[in-house]
Protein backbone atom coordinates (compact mmCIF):
# COMPACT_ATOMS: atom_id res chain seq x y z
CA UNK A 1 0.00 0.00 0.00
CA UNK A 2 1.58 3.30 -1.31
CA UNK A 3 2.24 6.19 1.46
CA UNK A 4 0.53 9.20 0.60
CA UNK A 5 2.74 12.12 0.31
CA UNK A 6 2.90 14.66 3.22
CA UNK A 7 3.41 18.24 2.77
CA UNK A 8 6.93 17.76 3.50
CA UNK A 9 6.85 15.97 0.01
CA UNK A 10 5.55 18.20 -1.67
CA UNK A 11 7.50 21.30 -0.27
CA UNK A 12 9.78 23.58 -2.28
CA UNK A 13 11.40 26.73 -2.02
CA UNK A 14 9.11 29.75 -2.44
CA UNK A 15 6.20 28.16 -2.91
CA UNK A 16 3.02 30.27 -0.78
CA UNK A 17 -0.53 29.95 -0.16
CA UNK A 18 -1.25 33.38 0.39
CA UNK A 19 1.57 36.53 -0.13
CA UNK A 20 1.78 39.85 2.23
CA UNK A 21 3.04 43.14 0.95
CA UNK A 22 5.57 44.25 3.20
CA UNK A 23 4.16 46.23 6.37
CA UNK A 24 4.84 50.20 6.23
CA UNK A 25 3.98 50.03 9.71
CA UNK A 26 6.34 51.01 12.33
CA UNK A 27 7.44 48.42 14.41
CA UNK A 28 9.73 47.09 17.54
CA UNK A 29 12.40 44.46 15.86
CA UNK A 30 12.06 41.02 17.21
CA UNK A 31 15.60 41.58 19.01
CA UNK A 32 14.64 44.60 20.89
CA UNK A 33 10.97 43.37 21.79
CA UNK A 34 12.19 40.25 23.17
CA UNK A 35 15.50 39.86 23.60
CA UNK A 36 18.10 38.25 21.67
CA UNK A 37 18.50 35.20 23.68
CA UNK A 38 14.77 34.72 22.74
CA UNK A 39 14.58 34.77 19.20
CA UNK A 40 15.48 32.02 17.08
CA UNK A 41 18.51 31.77 14.91
CA UNK A 42 16.34 29.27 12.27
CA UNK A 43 13.30 29.50 10.43
CA UNK A 44 11.17 26.85 12.02
CA UNK A 45 11.00 23.88 9.49
CA UNK A 46 7.65 24.53 8.11
CA UNK A 47 6.82 22.99 4.52
CA UNK A 48 6.13 25.66 1.79
CA UNK A 49 3.17 24.47 -0.50
CA UNK A 50 0.71 26.32 -2.53
CA UNK A 51 -2.57 27.19 -1.65
CA UNK A 52 -4.20 24.44 -4.23
CA UNK A 53 -1.69 22.06 -2.83
CA UNK A 54 -2.67 23.04 0.54
CA UNK A 55 -6.50 22.71 0.54
CA UNK A 56 -6.16 18.94 -1.85
CA UNK A 57 -4.13 17.48 0.60
CA UNK A 58 -7.14 18.41 3.85
CA UNK A 59 -9.35 17.41 1.13
CA UNK A 60 -7.71 14.05 1.08
CA UNK A 61 -7.34 13.24 4.35
CA UNK A 62 -10.83 14.56 5.09
CA UNK A 63 -12.15 11.31 2.28
CA UNK A 64 -10.02 8.80 4.79
CA UNK A 65 -11.86 9.40 7.55
CA UNK A 66 -15.00 7.62 8.56
CA UNK A 67 -18.15 9.78 9.74
CA UNK A 68 -21.53 9.41 10.15
CA UNK A 69 -22.39 11.27 7.15
CA UNK A 70 -20.29 9.04 5.03
CA UNK A 71 -22.20 5.67 6.64
CA UNK A 72 -23.72 3.53 9.47
CA UNK A 73 -21.32 3.70 12.75
CA UNK A 74 -22.75 0.99 15.21
CA UNK A 75 -20.90 2.07 18.13
CA UNK A 76 -22.60 0.71 21.16
CA UNK A 77 -22.87 2.64 24.28
CA UNK A 78 -21.96 5.70 22.07
CA UNK A 79 -25.22 6.38 20.61
CA UNK A 80 -23.35 7.28 17.55
CA UNK A 81 -26.41 8.61 15.76
CA UNK A 82 -26.48 11.00 12.36
CA UNK A 83 -27.10 14.40 13.42
CA UNK A 84 -29.65 16.85 11.58
CA UNK A 85 -28.11 19.15 10.23
CA UNK A 86 -31.01 21.99 11.12
CA UNK A 87 -29.52 21.31 14.39
CA UNK A 88 -26.40 22.44 13.84
CA UNK A 89 -27.73 25.45 12.00
CA UNK A 90 -29.43 26.62 14.39
CA UNK A 91 -26.21 26.85 16.95
CA UNK A 92 -24.41 28.30 13.93
CA UNK A 93 -26.26 31.48 14.27
CA UNK A 94 -24.01 34.63 14.38
CA UNK A 95 -26.43 35.31 17.47
CA UNK A 96 -24.94 32.63 18.86
CA UNK A 97 -21.30 32.65 18.27
CA UNK A 98 -20.53 35.46 17.96
CA UNK A 99 -21.47 35.74 22.07
CA UNK A 100 -18.74 36.34 24.58
CA UNK A 101 -19.03 34.10 27.36
CA UNK A 102 -18.30 37.09 29.76
CA UNK A 103 -20.70 39.53 28.11
CA UNK A 104 -22.78 40.63 31.20
CA UNK A 105 -26.25 39.00 32.05
CA UNK A 106 -28.59 41.96 30.71
CA UNK A 107 -26.66 41.78 27.15
CA UNK A 108 -27.42 38.19 26.94
CA UNK A 109 -30.57 37.45 28.29
CA UNK A 110 -31.57 35.55 25.16
CA UNK A 111 -28.74 33.29 25.81
CA UNK A 112 -29.59 32.62 29.56
CA UNK A 113 -33.49 32.10 28.98
CA UNK A 114 -32.58 28.94 26.59
CA UNK A 115 -30.58 27.67 28.93
CA UNK A 116 -32.98 28.41 31.59
CA UNK A 117 -35.78 26.37 29.36
CA UNK A 118 -33.33 23.64 28.49
CA UNK A 119 -33.01 22.95 32.43
CA UNK A 120 -36.60 22.67 32.97
CA UNK A 121 -36.80 20.76 29.87
CA UNK A 122 -34.09 18.05 31.09
CA UNK A 123 -35.56 18.11 34.88
CA UNK A 124 -38.91 16.83 33.27
CA UNK A 125 -37.76 14.22 31.30
CA UNK A 126 -35.02 13.03 34.28
CA UNK A 127 -38.17 13.36 37.00
CA UNK A 128 -35.80 15.21 39.14
CA UNK A 129 -36.02 19.08 40.03
CA UNK A 130 -32.69 20.67 39.45
CA UNK A 131 -30.21 21.07 36.59
CA UNK A 132 -26.94 22.31 36.01
CA UNK A 133 -25.63 22.84 32.53
CA UNK A 134 -22.03 23.38 33.54
CA UNK A 135 -20.31 19.86 33.54
CA UNK A 136 -18.96 19.54 29.72
CA UNK A 137 -18.72 16.12 29.10
CA UNK A 138 -20.26 12.57 30.89
CA UNK A 139 -17.72 11.75 32.46
CA UNK A 140 -17.29 15.41 34.03
CA UNK A 141 -21.03 14.78 34.78
CA UNK A 142 -20.43 11.70 37.16
CA UNK A 143 -17.36 13.49 38.71
CA UNK A 144 -19.99 16.35 39.57
CA UNK A 145 -22.64 14.00 40.52
CA UNK A 146 -19.96 12.32 43.20
CA UNK A 147 -18.66 15.58 44.19
CA UNK A 148 -22.05 16.98 44.94
CA UNK A 149 -23.01 13.37 47.16
CA UNK A 150 -19.66 13.84 48.88
CA UNK A 151 -20.71 17.69 49.83
CA UNK A 152 -24.68 16.26 50.87
CA UNK A 153 -22.58 13.57 53.12
CA UNK A 154 -20.30 16.20 54.76
CA UNK A 155 -23.06 18.70 55.71
CA UNK A 156 -24.83 16.00 57.54
CA UNK A 157 -21.62 15.14 59.32
CA UNK A 158 -21.52 11.86 57.52
CA UNK A 159 -17.69 11.78 57.03
CA UNK A 160 -17.20 8.39 57.52
CA UNK A 161 -19.21 7.06 54.13
CA UNK A 162 -16.00 6.86 51.59
CA UNK A 163 -16.70 3.75 49.25
CA UNK A 164 -18.82 4.00 46.26
CA UNK A 165 -20.55 0.61 44.83
CA UNK A 166 -19.53 0.41 41.19
CA UNK A 167 -21.34 -2.73 39.10
CA UNK A 168 -18.89 -4.66 36.79
CA UNK A 169 -21.22 -3.20 33.73
CA UNK A 170 -20.60 0.34 34.65
CA UNK A 171 -18.70 2.59 31.80
CA UNK A 172 -15.50 2.83 32.31
CA UNK A 173 -14.87 6.10 33.65
CA UNK A 174 -17.07 5.46 36.91
CA UNK A 175 -14.07 3.98 38.63
CA UNK A 176 -11.90 7.41 37.74
CA UNK A 177 -14.48 9.57 39.05
CA UNK A 178 -14.66 7.69 42.36
CA UNK A 179 -11.61 7.99 42.43
CA UNK A 180 -11.21 12.02 41.76
CA UNK A 181 -13.42 12.49 44.55
CA UNK A 182 -11.61 11.04 46.68
CA UNK A 183 -13.24 7.87 47.71
CA UNK A 184 -12.65 4.19 47.40
CA UNK A 185 -14.30 2.01 44.49
CA UNK A 186 -15.93 -0.91 45.81
CA UNK A 187 -16.56 -3.38 42.54
CA UNK A 188 -19.84 -5.71 42.72
CA UNK A 189 -20.58 -8.85 40.01
CA UNK A 190 -23.53 -8.52 37.89
CA UNK A 191 -26.02 -11.85 38.28
CA UNK A 192 -26.11 -14.65 35.92
CA UNK A 193 -28.77 -12.78 34.17
CA UNK A 194 -26.35 -9.61 33.14
CA UNK A 195 -28.64 -7.77 36.11
CA UNK A 196 -27.50 -6.07 39.47
CA UNK A 197 -27.99 -8.88 41.88
CA UNK A 198 -30.00 -7.16 44.33
CA UNK A 199 -28.97 -9.80 47.59
CA UNK A 200 -25.22 -9.04 46.74
CA UNK A 201 -25.46 -5.55 46.53
CA UNK A 202 -27.33 -5.93 49.78
CA UNK A 203 -24.44 -7.43 51.70
CA UNK A 204 -22.34 -5.00 49.89
CA UNK A 205 -23.92 -2.18 51.61
CA UNK A 206 -22.94 -0.71 54.55
CA UNK A 207 -22.14 2.40 57.12
CA UNK A 208 -19.50 2.95 55.09
CA UNK A 209 -21.31 3.56 51.79
CA UNK A 210 -21.36 6.97 50.24
CA UNK A 211 -22.92 5.86 46.60
CA UNK A 212 -23.61 3.58 44.26
CA UNK A 213 -23.49 4.59 40.50
CA UNK A 214 -25.77 2.23 38.29
CA UNK A 215 -26.61 2.33 34.32
CA UNK A 216 -29.25 2.00 33.43
CA UNK A 217 -29.90 0.54 30.90
CA UNK A 218 -27.03 -0.94 31.73
CA UNK A 219 -23.70 -1.41 28.94
CA UNK A 220 -24.98 -4.81 28.30
CA UNK A 221 -28.40 -3.27 26.95
CA UNK A 222 -30.37 -4.49 29.96
CA UNK A 223 -32.93 -2.64 31.58
CA UNK A 224 -31.96 -3.09 35.75
CA UNK A 225 -35.70 -4.72 36.16
CA UNK A 226 -35.00 -4.85 39.85
CA UNK A 227 -34.16 -0.84 40.34
CA UNK A 228 -37.44 0.19 42.89
CA UNK A 229 -35.88 -2.27 44.99
CA UNK A 230 -32.37 -1.75 44.95
CA UNK A 231 -32.94 2.21 45.26
CA UNK A 232 -34.98 1.51 48.38
CA UNK A 233 -31.86 -0.96 49.45
CA UNK A 234 -29.73 2.16 48.30
CA UNK A 235 -31.61 4.43 50.66
CA UNK A 236 -32.24 1.95 53.55
CA UNK A 237 -28.29 2.47 53.98
CA UNK A 238 -27.93 5.39 53.99
CA UNK A 239 -25.95 5.61 50.88
CA UNK A 240 -27.09 7.68 47.35
CA UNK A 241 -28.04 6.09 44.06
CA UNK A 242 -26.53 8.01 40.93
CA UNK A 243 -27.65 6.98 37.50
CA UNK A 244 -25.07 7.17 34.55
CA UNK A 245 -27.13 8.59 31.90
CA UNK A 246 -25.81 7.71 28.95
CA UNK A 247 -27.90 5.49 27.67
CA UNK A 248 -31.10 7.62 28.16
CA UNK A 249 -31.44 7.35 24.65
CA UNK A 250 -33.63 4.04 25.70
CA UNK A 251 -35.69 5.45 27.92
CA UNK A 252 -36.84 8.91 26.93
CA UNK A 253 -40.63 10.00 27.81
CA UNK A 254 -40.81 6.24 29.21
CA UNK A 255 -38.28 6.04 32.08
CA UNK A 256 -37.45 8.75 34.28
CA UNK A 257 -34.53 8.04 36.62
CA UNK A 258 -36.09 10.50 39.34
CA UNK A 259 -39.08 8.12 39.47
CA UNK A 260 -36.70 5.04 39.72
CA UNK A 261 -35.69 6.05 43.43
CA UNK A 262 -32.16 7.56 41.80
CA UNK A 263 -30.87 10.63 43.76
CA UNK A 264 -28.75 12.40 40.68
CA UNK A 265 -27.58 11.03 36.96
CA UNK A 266 -26.32 12.93 34.46
CA UNK A 267 -26.98 13.43 30.50
CA UNK A 268 -25.06 13.28 27.43
CA UNK A 269 -26.41 15.79 25.58
CA UNK A 270 -24.08 15.15 22.78
CA UNK A 271 -25.60 11.09 22.62
CA UNK A 272 -29.06 12.04 23.37
CA UNK A 273 -29.91 15.38 21.74
CA UNK A 274 -28.25 14.65 18.67
CA UNK A 275 -25.32 16.76 18.61
CA UNK A 276 -22.04 15.73 17.25
CA UNK A 277 -19.49 14.13 19.44
CA UNK A 278 -16.29 11.73 19.06
CA UNK A 279 -12.72 13.00 17.85
CA UNK A 280 -12.45 14.46 21.54
CA UNK A 281 -15.85 16.47 21.57
CA UNK A 282 -17.03 19.33 22.10
CA UNK A 283 -19.56 17.22 24.68
CA UNK A 284 -22.17 18.01 27.46
CA UNK A 285 -22.43 16.54 30.61
CA UNK A 286 -25.67 18.35 32.27
CA UNK A 287 -26.68 16.50 35.67
CA UNK A 288 -29.25 16.56 37.46
CA UNK A 289 -30.75 16.07 41.30
CA UNK A 290 -33.17 16.23 44.12
CA UNK A 291 -34.45 19.19 45.46
CA UNK A 292 -32.01 17.88 48.37
CA UNK A 293 -28.85 18.00 46.58
CA UNK A 294 -30.15 20.79 44.90
CA UNK A 295 -28.08 23.65 47.57
CA UNK A 296 -24.55 21.87 46.20
CA UNK A 297 -25.06 21.92 42.58
CA UNK A 298 -21.97 24.06 40.74
CA UNK A 299 -22.11 27.74 40.76
CA UNK A 300 -23.09 29.93 38.93
CA UNK A 301 -27.15 28.43 38.66
CA UNK A 302 -29.30 30.73 36.35
CA UNK A 303 -31.84 32.51 38.30
CA UNK A 304 -35.43 34.07 36.65
CA UNK A 305 -36.89 36.59 38.12
CA UNK A 306 -40.20 37.92 36.01
CA UNK A 307 -38.68 37.99 32.23
CA UNK A 308 -35.12 38.57 34.22
CA UNK A 309 -32.46 35.95 33.73
CA UNK A 310 -29.37 36.24 36.24
CA UNK A 311 -26.46 34.52 37.33
CA UNK A 312 -26.91 33.25 41.12
CA UNK A 313 -23.33 33.13 42.27
CA UNK A 314 -24.96 33.36 46.45
CA UNK A 315 -24.93 29.60 47.21
CA UNK A 316 -23.16 29.22 50.18
CA UNK A 317 -23.30 25.38 49.87
CA UNK A 318 -22.55 24.90 46.08
CA UNK A 319 -19.15 23.18 45.25
CA UNK A 320 -17.99 25.73 43.25
CA UNK A 321 -16.95 26.13 39.49
CA UNK A 322 -16.73 22.33 37.38
CA UNK A 323 -15.74 23.91 34.58
CA UNK A 324 -15.15 27.69 32.88
CA UNK A 325 -18.41 29.41 32.29
CA UNK A 326 -21.25 27.44 32.04
CA UNK A 327 -20.61 24.29 30.15
CA UNK A 328 -20.75 23.89 25.96
CA UNK A 329 -23.06 26.52 24.94
CA UNK A 330 -23.60 25.68 21.35
CA UNK A 331 -23.81 22.42 22.18
CA UNK A 332 -26.69 23.10 24.96
CA UNK A 333 -27.73 25.19 21.54
CA UNK A 334 -28.44 21.89 19.27
CA UNK A 335 -29.96 20.11 22.58
CA UNK A 336 -32.58 22.91 22.97
CA UNK A 337 -33.68 22.43 18.87
CA UNK A 338 -33.29 18.83 19.24
CA UNK A 339 -36.22 18.68 21.72
CA UNK A 340 -38.49 21.29 20.38
CA UNK A 341 -38.19 20.00 17.04
CA UNK A 342 -39.14 16.30 17.87
CA UNK A 343 -41.43 17.45 20.90
CA UNK A 344 -42.60 14.44 23.64
CA UNK A 345 -44.26 12.29 21.36
CA UNK A 346 -40.84 12.69 18.77
CA UNK A 347 -38.72 11.84 21.93
CA UNK A 348 -40.62 8.89 22.85
CA UNK A 349 -40.77 8.22 18.99
CA UNK A 350 -36.83 7.83 19.15
CA UNK A 351 -36.66 6.11 21.64
CA UNK A 352 -39.18 3.36 20.20
CA UNK A 353 -37.58 3.03 17.23
CA UNK A 354 -33.66 3.00 19.00
CA UNK A 355 -35.52 -0.37 20.91
CA UNK A 356 -36.52 -1.88 17.90
CA UNK A 357 -34.15 -1.32 15.76
CA UNK A 358 -31.40 -2.79 18.61
CA UNK A 359 -33.72 -5.93 18.70
CA UNK A 360 -34.26 -6.54 15.24
CA UNK A 361 -30.30 -6.52 14.45
CA UNK A 362 -30.63 -9.03 17.81
CA UNK A 363 -33.10 -10.83 15.98
CA UNK A 364 -31.23 -11.18 12.58
CA UNK A 365 -27.75 -12.09 14.28
CA UNK A 366 -28.71 -14.88 17.18
CA UNK A 367 -28.59 -17.48 15.05
CA UNK A 368 -24.85 -17.11 13.36
CA UNK A 369 -23.37 -14.84 16.62
CA UNK A 370 -23.42 -16.05 20.48
CA UNK A 371 -25.55 -13.77 22.48
CA UNK A 372 -24.15 -13.14 25.80
CA UNK A 373 -27.19 -12.82 27.69
CA UNK A 374 -30.84 -14.31 26.28
CA UNK A 375 -34.12 -12.02 25.94
CA UNK A 376 -34.73 -8.72 24.58
CA UNK A 377 -32.49 -6.01 24.86
CA UNK A 378 -32.96 -2.09 24.64
CA UNK A 379 -31.65 0.06 23.02
CA UNK A 380 -27.87 -1.88 22.11
CA UNK A 381 -27.55 -5.84 21.95
CA UNK A 382 -24.07 -7.41 23.14
CA UNK A 383 -22.78 -10.78 21.08
CA UNK A 384 -19.80 -12.39 21.66
CA UNK A 385 -17.30 -13.82 19.11
CA UNK A 386 -15.53 -16.27 21.63
CA UNK A 387 -17.56 -19.44 19.35
CA UNK A 388 -16.44 -18.27 16.15
CA UNK A 389 -12.77 -17.78 17.86
CA UNK A 390 -12.88 -21.77 18.73
CA UNK A 391 -14.24 -22.85 15.45
CA UNK A 392 -12.39 -20.81 13.09
CA UNK A 393 -9.56 -18.85 15.25
CA UNK A 394 -11.48 -15.54 14.54
CA UNK A 395 -11.14 -12.67 16.60
CA UNK A 396 -13.90 -9.90 17.20
CA UNK A 397 -11.44 -8.17 16.53
CA UNK A 398 -10.60 -9.53 12.94
CA UNK A 399 -14.69 -8.58 12.39
CA UNK A 400 -13.97 -5.54 13.01
CA UNK A 401 -11.32 -5.03 10.55
CA UNK A 402 -13.14 -7.14 7.72
CA UNK A 403 -16.33 -4.74 8.37
CA UNK A 404 -14.13 -1.41 7.23
CA UNK A 405 -13.61 -2.87 3.72
CA UNK A 406 -17.57 -3.46 3.39
CA UNK A 407 -17.86 0.83 4.16
CA UNK A 408 -19.09 0.25 8.09
CA UNK A 409 -17.61 1.32 11.28
CA UNK A 410 -17.03 -1.95 14.00
CA UNK A 411 -19.48 -1.52 16.45
CA UNK A 412 -17.40 -1.57 20.15
CA UNK A 413 -15.35 -4.05 20.41
CA UNK A 414 -14.39 -6.24 23.81
CA UNK A 415 -16.55 -3.90 25.92
CA UNK A 416 -18.50 -4.53 28.32
CA UNK A 417 -15.44 -6.41 30.02
CA UNK A 418 -17.62 -9.11 31.49
CA UNK A 419 -18.54 -10.49 27.68
CA UNK A 420 -15.61 -12.17 26.29
CA UNK A 421 -14.68 -11.20 22.73
CA UNK A 422 -17.80 -9.05 22.77
CA UNK A 423 -19.33 -7.27 20.54
CA UNK A 424 -21.26 -4.63 21.45
CA UNK A 425 -23.86 -3.02 18.78
CA UNK A 426 -25.99 0.28 18.97
CA UNK A 427 -27.82 0.88 15.85
CA UNK A 428 -30.02 4.05 17.21
CA UNK A 429 -33.32 5.05 15.60
CA UNK A 430 -31.66 7.61 13.02
CA UNK A 431 -31.01 3.90 10.46
CA UNK A 432 -33.50 2.66 8.04
CA UNK A 433 -34.37 -1.21 7.92
CA UNK A 434 -32.54 -1.30 4.82
CA UNK A 435 -28.89 -0.11 6.46
CA UNK A 436 -29.90 -2.54 9.31
CA UNK A 437 -30.61 -5.51 6.67
CA UNK A 438 -27.23 -4.47 4.79
CA UNK A 439 -25.72 -5.10 8.63
CA UNK A 440 -26.82 -7.77 9.18
CA UNK A 441 -25.91 -9.70 5.40
CA UNK A 442 -22.83 -8.65 5.85
CA UNK A 443 -22.31 -9.76 9.50
CA UNK A 444 -23.68 -13.38 7.88
CA UNK A 445 -21.27 -12.90 5.13
CA UNK A 446 -18.32 -12.60 7.80
CA UNK A 447 -19.52 -15.67 9.67
CA UNK A 448 -19.39 -17.90 6.84
CA UNK A 449 -15.79 -16.25 5.70
CA UNK A 450 -14.53 -17.04 9.25
CA UNK A 451 -15.26 -20.54 8.23
CA UNK A 452 -14.29 -21.13 4.30
CA UNK A 453 -11.62 -18.36 4.16
CA UNK A 454 -10.43 -17.23 7.45
CA UNK A 455 -7.14 -15.74 6.13
CA UNK A 456 -9.19 -13.07 4.58
CA UNK A 457 -10.65 -11.70 8.14
CA UNK A 458 -7.32 -12.46 9.97
CA UNK A 459 -5.50 -9.88 7.69
CA UNK A 460 -8.38 -7.21 7.13
CA UNK A 461 -8.64 -4.77 6.42
CA UNK A 462 -7.83 -4.89 2.68
CA UNK A 463 -9.14 -1.52 0.93
CA UNK A 464 -8.75 1.49 3.09
CA UNK A 465 -6.11 3.90 2.91
CA UNK A 466 -4.02 1.93 6.10
CA UNK A 467 -3.77 -2.15 6.42
CA UNK A 468 -3.39 -3.52 9.82
CA UNK A 469 -0.85 -2.45 11.86
CA UNK A 470 1.38 -4.26 14.15
CA UNK A 471 -0.86 -3.24 17.23
CA UNK A 472 1.98 -4.56 19.77
CA UNK A 473 4.47 -1.80 17.75
CA UNK A 474 1.43 0.97 17.65
CA UNK A 475 1.54 0.66 21.23
CA UNK A 476 5.01 0.65 22.53
CA UNK A 477 6.30 3.00 19.76
CA UNK A 478 4.07 4.75 18.52
CA UNK A 479 5.00 7.18 15.26
CA UNK A 480 2.52 10.18 15.88
CA UNK A 481 4.64 12.77 13.99
CA UNK A 482 6.63 13.24 10.54
CA UNK A 483 10.41 13.16 11.07
CA UNK A 484 13.21 14.12 8.45
CA UNK A 485 14.64 11.32 6.75
CA UNK A 486 18.07 10.93 8.00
Amino acid sequence: MSRRPTLFDMSADGKRCVRFPESDVPHIGADEALGADQVRQTSPALPQVSEAEIARHYAALARMNYDLDFGFYPLGSCTMKYNPKAIQQAAALPGWTGLHPATPASCAQGALQIMWLLEQMLAQIAGLPAVSLQPPAGAAGEFTCLRVFRAYHDSRGDHARTAVIVPDTAHGTNPASVARCGYSSRPLQSGPDGRINLEALQDALDDGTAAVMLTNPNTLGLFETDIVAIAEAVHDAGALLYCDGANMNAMLGYGRPGDMGFDAMHYNLHKTFGTPHGGGGPGSGPIAVTAALEPFLPVPRISREGNRFEWDWDRPQSIGLVHGFYGNFLVAIQAYAYILSLGAEGLREASRAAVLNANYLLQGLADAYELAYPGPCMHECVFSAQELQRETGVRAADLAKRLLDYDIHPPTMYFPLVVKEALMIEPTETESKATLDRFIEVMLTLHEEAHTDPQVLQSAPHKTPVGRLDELQAARKPVLRWQPEQ
